[in-house]
C-alpha cells in the first residue's frame, strides 16, 4: 500500500466566502481545498503555506488544526494508470488559515489551474471533491 500525506487549508474572507482551487488531474475537473502533498521531511504547516502560495498566490498563516481525514483508495480507483497496482492510503491534514498577503493568481503547470472565492451556497453548486465538504464540516461551516 502506498501512503500520501497532504495538508490543506480552509481559508475564508471577511464576506464568509471560502477559497477553493480547481483540480485538473483527477478523473474529472473538480474544485478542491487548496493544498497538497508534503515533500520529504516537510512540516505539514510549511507544506500548507507552500501549497496555498503555489495554487492561489496568497501567503497564509495557519490559525488552527481542524483535523485529519484518513481514506484508503482501492488500486482500481487510483487516478494514474501506472499507480493502479496497490491501494493508496491518504492522510489529509486540514488547517484553518487566514490570508496575510499576496494576490489571487492561478497556478501554472500544476495540479490546479485556477483559484476563486465562493459563498457556501455557490460552493455547494460546484463540481467538487468530497474533501471540500469534509473540511467545511471540520471548520463548522457545514452541519454534521
Amino acid at each position: 500500500m502506498d501512503l500520501r500525506v497532504a495538508a490543506y487549508g480552509i481559508v475564508t474572507d471577511d464576506e464568509g466566502r471560502v477559497l477553493l482551487a480547481r483540480w485538473i488531474e483527477g478523473r474529472r475537473v473538480a474544485w478542491t481545498l487548496p493544498g497538497g502533498g508534503l515533500e520529504e521531511g516537510e512540516d505539514p504547516e510549511t507544506a500548507v503555506r507552500r501549497e496555498l502560495r503555489e495554487e492561489t498566490g496568497f501567503r497564509i498563516e495557519t490559525t488552527g488544526l481542524l483535523g485529519i481525514h484518513s481514506r484508503v483508495i482501492p488500486a482500481s480507483r487510483r487516478v494514474r494508470r501506472d499507480e493502479r497496482k496497490v491501494p493508496l492510503h491518504t492522510l489529509r491534514i486540514v488547517y484553518r488559515a487566514e490570508v496575510t498577503g499576496g494576490e489571487l493568481r492561478f497556478e501554472r503547470n500544476g495540479s490546479t489551474d485556477m483559484a476563486a472565492w465562493f459563498t457556501l451556497d455557490e460552493a455547494a453548486a460546484l463540481q467538487r471533491v468530497k474533501l471540500v465538504d469534509i473540511g467545511l464540516r471540520m471548520a463548522g461551516l457545514l452541519p454534521e
